[in-house]
């Protein structure tokens, strides 16, 4: 039986923990060939051999998502190894310092706003025209439900986040008529390294969090990485310009 992606390209930014690791193997497994873009080299050769032994066709390519050489380069190597580009995964991200407004340094901001909106702009500059030659695609952004509701001292990650939600919208307009589908996946808290250990006074963020969820628990990136898939399969054919809560009810308090 063939994969939900079988014959489809993907590559997937943050590809070497968390989310992004959980969706490159879930991607690989239904058939992609996968490309996957980090800046954690051994990590990211790592989770790409792991998918070669299980059979899968994957690569991974060094990619800081700030610069725009680095992710031209990324799409570029999947259509030189594999002839096209079918999925962009916009995943890459940093949680950022965590204070105040009035003590957050500038250049802390200005390095969360760099990787985790203005890497997904270039994500998207890149990956568009090659979809338009391949006649369509997908491209999920990963926002985050602080695009939506507040968190005290995240304002770098939430401006961000926010950011990715109305960037996705855009998108998704600018390219509807060329075959190619941009939605936006917003998770919750998600059992991942970025969640772990104590943020602005808060001993455990992890626990935190999960007092948050009204299901009562942190997701496991393979969720996500489900919710991922649908959006890049041609089940999600008719879907552009959504943003999917992935947060156990989160937002719904």
């Amino acid at each position: 039986m063939a994969g939900r992606l079988a014959g489809k390209v993907a590559v997937i930014t943050g590809a070497a923990g968390g989310i992004g690791t959980a969706t490159a193997r879930l991607f690989a497994q239904e058939g992609a060939s996968v490309v996957l873009a980090d800046v954690l080299d051994k990590q990211g050769k790592e989770v790409a051999a792991e998918i070669k032994k299980a059979g899968g066709k994957a690569e991974f390519v060094h990619c800081d998502v700030t610069k725009s050489d680095e992710v031209k380069n990324a799409i570029s190597t999947a259509v030189r190894l594999y002839g096209k580009l079918d999925v962009l995964f916009n995943n890459a991200g940093i949680r950022g310092e965590t204070a105040d407004l009035a003590t957050y340094p500038e250049e802390d901001f200005d390095q969360v706003i760099s990787i985790n909106l203005k890497g997904y702009f270039l994500g998207l500059k890149h990956a568009i025209p090659e979809m338009i030659k391949s006649g369509g695609g997908s491209i999920i952004n990963t926002a985050s439900i602080l695009g939506v509701v507040g968190l005290p001292w995240m304002a770098g990650y939430s401006a961000a986040k926010g950011g990715v939600i109305a960037l996705t919208r855009v998108a998704a307009l600018e390219c509807a008529r060329q075959g190619i589908r941009v939605n936006a996946i917003a998770p919750g808290g998600v059992d991942t390294p970025m969640t772990r250990g104590p943020v602005a006074g808060i001993p455990d963020l992890q626990q935190a969090m999960v007092m948050m969820e009204p299901i009562g628990r942190l997701a496991q990136p393979e969720e996500i990485a489900s919710l991922v898939l649908f959006l890049a399969s041609d089940e999600a054919s008719f879907i552009t310009g959504a943003m999917y809560p992935v947060d156990g009810g989160w937002t719904t308090q």
